[in-house]
């Protein structure tokens, strides 16, 4: 049996972005639905790249594409907290990307929830991997560590 890992801290984290939770986020039980945190990852990541110049979401010609993805739960969050999601870059490959999300409820420093995604970015065209652009790389660069 392997020992959980605790739950990360804001300081483990180099970008943050807000996202304000739904009502409809809400499951029968009262908390964010554990489908939703996927959309809070590829929103915080999107909204800093977009933000940052690296994508345009209509005419990029080079786009990420998930091919991987996890999530840990650790406590619930729930209508209407607030969401500060952190975002770190663990992995800078030739045309893919592993970015790490945690999600901090309202003023908290542990995180609720923590996750990963794999983009690979390829040809909009082809969908074929490409090397990661330039402009992606620079506004990678503040999340990667070292």
């Amino acid at each position: 049996m392997s020992e959980r890992v605790p739950p990360g801290r804001r300081e483990s984290y180099r970008a943050f972005r807000e996202i304000t939770t739904r009502w409809m986020d809400n499951d029968v039980y009262g908390h964010v639905n554990n489908v939703v945190y996927y959309s809070y990852f590829d929103t915080a990541v999107n909204q800093y790249l977009i933000e940052a110049g690296a994508l345009d979401i209509q005419n990029s010609a080079v786009i990420g594409l998930v091919v991987e993805t996890q999530c840990r739960y650790m406590s619930p969050i729930s209508f209407p907290d607030r969401v500060a999601a952190g975002i770190r870059v663990a992995r800078l490959g030739t045309s893919s990307v592993r970015y790490e999300i945690g999600l901090f409820r309202n003023d908290e420093d542990t995180a609720s929830a923590e996750g990963h995604f794999v983009h690979v970015y390829v040809d909009r065209a082809t969908s074929r991997p490409l090397p990661l652009p330039p402009a992606l790389r620079a506004a990678l660069a503040p999340l990667t560590p070292g």
